[in-house]
């Protein structure tokens, strides 16, 4: 992909720290996040297309990623996720919540490349990683420049995969064989 300037949206609300103390916590402690893969499922709750965000990295790329975004101070991981599934998606992304907020991984970043799959230069960060199907129109806001809807084997073609932010090829994989759509 091309690279470009940052079009990062500063955060309107950030929750409980500036971006100097955010930025200064995130060398210290690790941050908690959720992520969602929004999907559309049939009648029958089988995945029939995967929803991936086109952004712009940090470094300046267009890259593919997930829904995602902090866990603030207070606010349950049901909140979280409601909340960062619309600033991605938009408000009438109409997600459907899982019933428990069990995730179907954890995921952790560390700011040192190669030390696991996933990377994220800023910070060390875990992630409590949900399939969150959507039934309504997303018009994706904030730093997401589009939505893209793939069939299963569409998003797990090595192309997207390793197109993936952060190394989050592997969430999406490890998502779509939790939900039986790996191998569909």
């Amino acid at each position: 992909m091309n690279p470009m300037p940052s079009v990062r949206t500063p955060d309107p609300n950030p929750g409980w720290l500036s971006e100097f103390a955010l930025a200064e916590t995130r060398s210290r402690v690790p941050i908690l996040y959720v992520e969602a893969v929004p999907v559309r499922v049939d009648a029958l709750g089988r995945v029939e297309h995967v929803g991936l965000l086109l952004r712009g990295s940090a470094s300046g790329e267009l890259t593919r990623t997930l829904v995602s975004g902090r866990v603030f101070h207070g606010e349950s991981v049901r909140e979280a996720l409601v909340r960062n599934l619309e600033k991605d998606l938009g408000p009438t992304a109409f997600p459907r919540l899982p019933a428990s907020t069990l995730p179907i991984t954890v995921a952790e970043y560390l700011p040192l490349p190669g030390v696991t799959a996933l990377h994220d230069p800023r910070q060390h960060a875990v992630a409590l990683v949900y399939v969150v199907p959507v039934t309504g129109e997303c018009d994706p806001r904030q730093d997401a420049l589009e939505l893209t809807w793939l069939t299963p084997e569409e998003a797990l073609a090595p192309e997207v995969i390793n197109d993936l932010e952060g190394g989050r090829g592997a969430l999406l994989r490890q998502a779509l064989t939790h939900m039986g759509a790996a191998g569909t």
